[in-house]
């Protein structure tokens, strides 16, 4: 009854890693020869392991990758452009806690979007917070903000991103507002959060897909001056559909 009435408690504070552990070591009889310190130690860790892979669950989940990608299944083997360096030297998460930007340009299908999902997790599990964003629902988003009146709540949710990841930049025909909203949100962010863009274009282009020259130098200067640019080439990744008979 002692038993059971110890695991309702836990579970009660919300201790369901020690209350599981507490459950194992019940029926272990091993456990016995461990000291008092050794067996607490023990629930301490897998209430510690258990919070902590729950909260990577749930930063993981708010993030709504596209792709569910890791650092470990990137192919190098394809001639692309992928240099393991310099994926090694983003994986550590230290341009996040430097604010730097990471820009990877490239063809269709070459692979942008995994590796933008894989960097993505990467951070996520390193207990920073990841958005993700195709570059047409965002601006769509930006600017049915201001229609509803939401637009403040919204940009102070990009603005506390750790890691604001935009897919597809320049695919779509937008609004010069929008492009100042967005500048907007980079300011906010300046100093406090890494942002990620992948596009089809260089970033040479992206004055004449903004339009306007002093927003697009704007947008250009808070982007690329600290970036780590990633850039791909070569043919389609994407297996071809095969047509049915």
């Amino acid at each position: 009854m002692l038993n059971e009435q110890t695991m309702e408690k836990l579970h009660a504070m919300k201790l369901n890693g020690m209350a599981d552990g507490y459950d194992e070591q019940r029926q272990q009889a091993r456990m016995a020869d461990l000291s008092f310190d050794e067996r607490f130690g023990l629930l301490v860790d897998q209430q510690w392991r258990w919070r902590e892979g729950r909260a990577l669950t749930t930063r993981i989940r708010n993030a709504k990758f596209k792709i569910q990608a890791c650092i470990e299944d990137l192919d190098y083997r394809t001639s692309r452009g992928l240099k393991r360096g310099q994926i090694d030297q983003l994986s550590s998460s230290e341009w996040i806690k430097f604010h730097q930007n990471v820009i990877i340009t490239g063809s269709t299908g070459t692979g942008k979007t995994f590796v933008a999902c894989a960097l993505g997790q990467g951070v996520c599990r390193d207990g920073y917070r990841v958005g993700y964003y195709v570059a047409k629902k965002l601006f769509y988003a930006l600017n049915q903000s201001h229609a509803d009146g939401s637009f403040l709540r919204l940009s102070n949710k990009l603005a506390r991103t750790d890691l604001l990841i935009v897919d597809d930049w320049g695919m779509e025909t937008v609004a010069e507002a929008q492009y100042r909203d967005f500048l907007e949100i980079l300011d906010d962010r300046h100093g406090s959060g890494a942002t990620l863009i992948t596009s089809q274009f260089p970033t040479k282009l992206w004055h004449d897909t903004i339009g306007n020259p002093t927003v697009a130098d704007a947008i250009l200067d808070r982007l690329v001056h600290n970036a780590h640019n990633l850039e791909f080439e070569g043919p389609s990744m994407r297996k071809p559909k095969r047509r049915k008979k």
